[in-house]
């Protein structure tokens, strides 16, 4: 069978080749047809009526009306040709037209942890303190459990038959097939959900398992369909609904990569808080790059949440001759890890049935690629091996699933670390000795960072635990990990925090979880960035009986220009006392920054129940900044705590690149080959383009795309769709904004036979 090999030369091999680069003339990519047809949500600077709206459209012949929206936006959703959409956008009574998105849920639904939870074993609730909240009484004499709370779950719906959730479920709707049912998609094969009954279960299951807040009422809205995914109308139209339903929290464990506090979804969830609504959103699992936070966790009010680990114990790698200990991430359907002991390490190459020689009761290292992760690790399982490790075949780490389960465990590498452990086989096999080392408060990899672009706030607000939580799934439990866990964990406090605080606001509610968190660090020990953990992970027992809100959590300064000589923000913060006695608050000043200086309020004393607004200022000579992005906290002193209020401020606007760490490997399937690229901010325009490396003459596009999403992109090339062999310059470029990055690579081509590994 023929199989097409993509060889990646280092980009110093190209440079010589460029005599000038103005011969490598990109043509334009091609035109998308006017006449093809989207949907867009077109937001009004008034409610209009359908009367209205349908004399706006009697110009557009081709453009229909789909839904009005009444509560969450003043808007409505059409659907027509791009050509007509153009013409709409420029008519002066509307204010903002964005063509629908598609959302997915959040989370890596498919890559359920199987790491072993810590021998001292606290679990994610427990680690929160949700077990000691369940204690306290409120005003009426009722533990917090969520009692009077009803609590809105955006998501693929929820299997209300579930044993542990009859007793939450309190209706919804379906927006996606447009009824009041909003059941989990089921018998539909690999298109079937799970994902909204795994979140209602960490907010609000009774029953076997008891969530956060099991006596919170949950109110379901199915807005993504089979496969977990849904467009920005169903989702605004949920939202829409659950303004109309009155409830108390709203969970979005659902996003997209977009990175910007304007869509239409995050002006929706901005008007639900207007109107009394906590909302709590996923950041997004785009991690672990700075700028990949994505809409709805950009929303300015909601409660964004990053992921952190609860108390496990991890395996890693320690192999003589490599300095670093390897972290092995298990794949799903892998068995626990419990090797913990030296054992052999043997290389079989890509894990096909012939490299699998002399493996009995060794751990075998393969290489990602040809094979599917289920075939390597039943071919190592089938020559009695103990464990397989797989190394990636492009940058970084990787997160994987098996078809079906094993009885060994199989684990991911990153490509450096597999390329570092093949440096050290000596006969084909290698030493290597698996500790167990126990986690707790670090950041998920996955979890996506901020800051958000144009307003520069901090984002996430917050974290809580998203790797290994078990919840309920149709027909039974499930461990998964992603954002969307740890999203309910926040959903389910602030359930409580209201139980206790009833008159307490979502502003309010939101800067008792920030104001009371814990600042963590990473495995060295040092702290992470404001924008990648916000206020840090969340202490639910400290939010609830805090006796002071500072208002709001965080605070963005904004932007400052190198052509200002010196340039002072300021910033306001409402500091109330919810304590039963007079209290007594000091600013401490933040630590001394050349180019920073700092003007905090003296300090001040608070009756009970009273509050106060203070300003403050920053003062920076923009010219003495060397760094784009600062961030750090300031510490207010109540006589009895002290609290981090997170900022952040940027020099000039962050020059991110616009394309970067570009690679081509073989599929898992053996059929076809991936590109992956990552795009920082999106892509107004992005294309992979091919030259002669020679005449530099122009051959093909490999790829192209307009509008493309903040975050990782990838794709699959069938062999057919290749160019001939030989050897091409490919020039993958990406603009946005008037910007333009280009990564410049040599790939060569070969259509050789290669012998057929699968049966």
């Amino acid at each position: 069978m023929k199989r097409s090999l993509i060889i990646i030369f280092p980009i110093l091999l190209i440079l010589v080749a460029f005599e000038s680069p103005q011969k490598l003339q990109l043509p334009p990519i091609p035109q998308e047809d006017p006449q093809t047809e989207k949907i867009a949500i077109v937001l009004t600077k008034q409610q209009l009526n359908e009367h209205e709206i349908n004399n706006q459209l009697k110009p557009l012949k081709n453009t229909k009306l789909r839904r009005i929206f009444t509560h969450a936006i003043n808007g409505f959703s059409i659907k027509g040709p791009v050509s007509e959409l153009e013409k709409l956008k420029k008519s002066n009574d509307i204010q903002f037209l964005s063509e629908v998105n598609t959302y997915k849920v959040e989370s890596s639904a498919h890559l359920p942890n199987r790491y072993k939870p810590s021998d001292s074993f606290i679990d994610n609730f427990e680690l929160i303190g949700t077990d000691a909240v369940h204690g306290i009484l409120d005003e009426n004499g009722n533990r917090l459990t969520g009692k009077g709370v009803t609590i809105g779950v955006i998501d693929t719906g929820i299997d209300y038959d579930h044993p542990d959730l009859r007793r939450s479920f309190a209706g919804g709707h379906d927006l996606v097939d447009g009824d009041d049912d909003p059941m989990e998609t089921k018998g539909a094969g690999f298109r079937s959900t799970l994902h909204g009954t795994h979140v209602a279960g960490v907010i609000a299951a009774n029953g076997r398992m008891r969530g956060i807040a099991p006596d919170a009422k949950l109110v379901a809205y199915r807005a993504l369909g089979p496969g977990g995914s849904g467009t920005t109308e169903q989702v605004i139209a949920a939202i829409d609904e659950a303004i109309k339903d009155k409830v108390d929290i709203l969970n979005l464990s659902l996003g997209n990569d977009v990175n910007g506090p304007d869509l239409p979804i995050s002006l929706a969830l901005n008007k639900a808080v207007d109107e009394g609504i906590v909302a709590v959103t996923s950041s997004g699992n785009s991690g672990p790059n700075r700028w990949t936070v994505g809409s709805p966790g950009t929303a300015s009010k909601a409660i964004s949440v990053g992921a952190s680990t609860p108390p496990m114990q991890v395996p890693y790698l320690n192999a003589t001759g490599v300095s670093d200990k390897i972290r092995l991430e298990l794949l799903q359907g892998s068995d626990n890890w419990n090797i913990t002991q030296s054992e052999n390490l043997v290389f079989a190459g890509l894990g096909t049935k012939e490299e699998m020689n002399d493996v009995r009761d060794k751990l075998v290292l393969v290489e990602r690629g040809k094979l599917t992760f289920t075939e390597k690790a039943k071919n190592a399982y089938e020559a009695g091996a103990i464990g397989v490790i797989i190394y990636n075949n492009t940058k970084g780490t990787f997160f994987g699933n098996l078809e079906e389960s094993l009885p060994i465990p199989v684990a991911a590498i990153s490509k450096e670390a597999g390329l570092a452990l093949k440096k050290q086989f000596d006969n084909d096999s290698t030493l290597i000795r698996i500790h167990l080392i126990e986690e707790k408060d670090i950041l998920a990899d996955f979890s996506s960072r901020g800051p958000v672009t144009v307003t520069w706030e901090i984002k996430p607000d917050i974290v809580a635990p998203g790797v290994a939580i078990n919840s309920t799934i149709p027909g039974g439990y499930l461990p998964l990990q992603g954002t969307s866990m740890a999203a309910p964990h926040v959903a389910g406090a602030a359930a409580l925090i209201k139980q206790a605080h009833p008159d307490w606001s979502p502003a309010e509610i939101k800067s008792a979880i920030m104001n009371t968190a814990k600042d963590i660090t990473d495995r060295t020990g040092k702290r992470y960035r404001t924008f990648e953990q916000g206020a840090g992970r969340i202490q639910l027992e400290a939010a609830i009986n805090t006796e002071t809100l500072v208002s709001p959590g965080s605070l963005q300064f904004g932007k400052f220009q190198l052509a200002d000589s010196m340039h002072e923000h300021s910033a306001k913060l409402t500091v109330r006392n919810t304590g039963s006695t007079a209290r007594t608050y000091s600013f401490s000043i933040p630590k001394k920054e050349q180019g920073i200086d700092w003007e905090l309020p003296m300090s001040f004393t608070l009756r009970p129940n009273e509050a106060k607004d203070v300003e403050l200022a920053m003062i920076a000579s923009p010219s003495l900044l060397k760094d784009k992005i600062h961030d750090g906290t300031l510490s207010i002193d109540d006589g009895k705590n002290k609290i981090r209020i997170p900022y952040l401020y940027v020099v000039e606007e962050p020059d991110y690149p616009r394309v970067m760490g570009f690679d081509f490997a073989p599929a898992d399937n053996g059929e076809a080959y991936r590109y992956e690229v990552y795009l920082p901010g999106g892509a107004e325009e992005f294309g992979i383009a091919l030259f002669d490396p020679d005449q530099y003459r122009f051959v093909g596009f490999l790829d192209w795309g307009r509008k493309l999403e903040k975050g990782m992109v990838g794709k699959e090339i069938p062999m057919e769709k290749l160019p001939e062999e030989g050897m091409y310059l490919a020039k993958v470029f990406a603009r946005k904004q008037g910007r333009e990055s280009t990564i410049d690579t040599m790939i060569f081509i070969s259509k050789s036979v290669r012998a057929e590994e699968h049966d």
